[in-house]
């Protein structure tokens, strides 16, 4: 059988619950049914946040800062 892509919602709610994604790849080999994500409803963005993630400054403040540095130099 060929990929075919499903909605999540189009599945029963024993399995929705247990998938982050909004679609799914869904493919059968030798009678075993395999589902796959096929994209990621809540993207993880916590390990691009870098200097920020102490908390002691927001990206705005950070922002304003180096805005006023620019102004500064000319």
């Amino acid at each position: 059988m060929a990929e075919l892509v499903v909605e999540v919602q189009k599945l029963p709610e024993a399995i929705i619950s247990r998938i982050t994604t909004d679609k799914v790849s869904l493919y059968e080999k030798n009678g075993i049914i395999t589902l796959t994500p096929a994209f990621n409803k809540k993207p993880q963005f916590d390990h691009l946040i870098g200097i920020f993630s102490d908390g002691r400054i927001s990206i705005d403040d950070f922002l304003k800062v180096k805005q006023n540095e620019k102004q500064l130099e000319l």
